[in-house]
Parts: structure tokens; C-alpha cells; sequence
């Protein structure tokens, strides 16, 4: 008799927690949108640190700068994931503080409790000697140089990180994410490393973005290696036709991701909302069952 009551309460039990997980997955409430204010400096909170950085690229054959966003509980004691972090081609590492206020962004996360530890890194995804955006952006020397970023971003940035900073150097502990120019970058390098990312965001990709079918030519091994896709579009945006293709093909092959299209067009308005949604997904368990709910449709 008492064999059986045990029986019954452990399957009791097991019936309980199982409903009480299903029902927590169902009620998971996530952000639509970035809330009002979550740009604008607060005060009376504890305030992440910008480093600025220089790093020999062999890529290049030159010193190139970079900056580095450390959290406000960072510590060398502690390891920490990596989110590079990539500008557009009028741009370079100085675009995203310029007009993006990542620093500011992420301390309001951090006070709301809402984004996991992790260090930020801005480079110059124009990676030639003289990596300026001045004079012709569009010059095609200036384009080809986004392209040589993939060698100086695995071959010397990443490197550099690890040895000069505490942090987890493994794939699921990386990130990869970029407005227009940046985004194509993130998408076409982070999906053509799946061994060295497992985080990727695109906000806006612009037309070097490849085509879908370069980009992910296996799904199941895409959708098996990668914990989250990102990528978000303002719905007024003439280069939104890039986002779309990738998505449907995507949806397609039934590759999990996020599509996140938004009122705006082709600006930082739209870039910091998909970056405030982008880093609450990062370096934590995630139910990909969740990501369609991600639309403010």
C-alpha cells in the first residue's frame, strides 16, 4: 500500500511540474518593443566603462583601433561572453556611440535586470590601411575592405579580445550583430562561421548581404548550431527587399529566427530597438517556440 501511494504522489508530482513548466512557456512575457526612455541616460545607476582599444592586424599589415564596452558589474576575476558589435559604410567604430548610444542602452538594460553580463566591442569593419570613412565611401576599394573584415575580425580582433580580456572563448559565448553594412557583415560572416558564433543579428542588412541560399546552404546544421537569428527592418526602408529574402527562405526551410519589422526607415531609430531586443536574447536559455512572437504586427 505505501509502494503505491509513493507511486502515485511521485507521478502527481511529475504531472504538476510538467504543467507548471508548459504554463510558464506559454505565459513568458517578453518586451514588444523598447520601452519609452530606454535610450536617454537615467540617473542615480551604475554606469558600464568604454575602453578604447589598439590591436596589430596581420590582415591589414596595420594598428587599428577599436572600442570596448565593459559591463557595470565587470570584474577581471570573472569571464565573460562577447558581442561585437558592427557599424554601417558611412561609419566606423566610433558610428554606434556617435548615434547609437549602445553604453547607455545597455546601463538601463543592466539596471532593469533585463540583459546578461557580457562585454562590447565596436570595430572598424572597414578593414584597410587607411580605414577612414572619409572621401567616397562607395570607392571599391572601400567596399572590398568591409568584405577582408572576416580575416581581421577571426584572425586578429577575437584573439585580441581573449588575450587582453576575461572572457569565454568559446562560440556560444560570441555574438555578431550590425546595423546595414554591419548587418550584412554579421550575417554573412557569423552564418559562415557557425563554429565561432552562436548569436547573430542583423539590423537592416544592407546588399552585401548574400544571397540566402550561400548563407545558409545547410538549415539543419544552422538551425542546429545557431541559439538565436535576428533580423529586424524598418517597414519603410527601401533595402528592406534584403531582409525579406533572407526571412522567407528562412521560413522555407524552417530555420528558426526572428523577423522583426518595425514603423521607421533606414535610421538609428530602428537600429537601437533591434539592438535593445537583440541583447536581451543573449548568453541565455532561449525557447525558440518564442520567436514569432517577436513582431509588432
Amino acid at each position: 500500500m505505501n509502494h503505491l501511494r509513493y507511486l502515485f504522489l511521485k507521478h502527481t508530482v511529475l504531472i504538476l511540474l510538467t504543467f507548471l513548466f508548459i504554463y510558464k512557456g506559454f505565459g513568458q512575457k517578453i518586451d514588444k518593443e523598447a520601452p519609452l526612455g530606454f535610450d536617454q541616460e537615467r540617473i542615480g545607476i551604475v554606469r558600464g566603462k568604454i575602453d578604447t582599444i589598439s590591436y596589430f592586424s596581420t590582415t591589414v599589415d596595420t594598428t587599428r583601433r577599436a572600442f570596448v564596452y565593459t559591463p557595470p558589474s565587470y570584474s577581471a576575476s570573472n569571464d565573460y561572453p562577447v558581442l561585437y558589435l558592427l557599424h554601417g559604410i558611412g561609419g566606423d567604430e566610433e558610428e554606434w556611440l556617435k548615434g547609437g548610444t549602445p553604453h547607455i542602452i545597455l546601463d538601463n538594460l543592466y539596471a532593469d535586470e533585463k540583459v546578461e553580463p557580457m562585454i562590447v566591442v565596436m570595430p572598424n569593419g572597414r578593414a584597410m590601411k587607411e580605414d577612414s570613412a572619409m572621401g567616397n565611401i562607395m570607392d571599391p576599394d572601400k567596399v572590398e575592405a568591409f568584405a577582408t573584415f572576416e580575416r581581421d575580425l577571426l584572425d586578429d580582433l577575437i584573439p585580441f579580445i581573449e588575450e587582453n580580456y576575461p572572457v569565454l572563448a568559446d562560440r556560444e559565448s560570441r555574438a555578431l550583430a550590425g546595423l546595414s553594412m554591419g548587418g550584412g557583415q554579421s550575417l554573412n560572416f557569423g552564418l559562415g562561421n557557425l563554429s565561432e558564433f552562436a548569436y547573430v543579428g542583423a539590423f537592416s542588412p544592407a546588399p552585401n548581404t548574400k544571397e540566402p541560399e550561400i548563407l545558409v546552404p545547410d538549415p539543419e546544421e544552422t538551425s542546429e548550431m545557431l541559439k538565436v537569428l535576428w533580423i529586424s527592418c524598418g517597414d519603410e526602408d527601401r533595402l528592406i527587399p534584403f531582409s525579406e529574402r533572407t526571412h522567407t527562405y528562412l521560413e522555407q526551410q524552417e530555420v528558426p529566427h526572428i523577423y522583426y519589422v518595425e514603423p521607421g526607415g533606414h535610421d538609428f531609430k530602428v537600429w537601437k530597438n533591434g539592438l535593445y531586443m537583440f541583447s536581451t536574447l543573449l548568453f541565455k536559455p532561449v525557447d525558440p517556440s518564442i520567436f514569432k512572437k517577436y513582431t509588432l504586427n
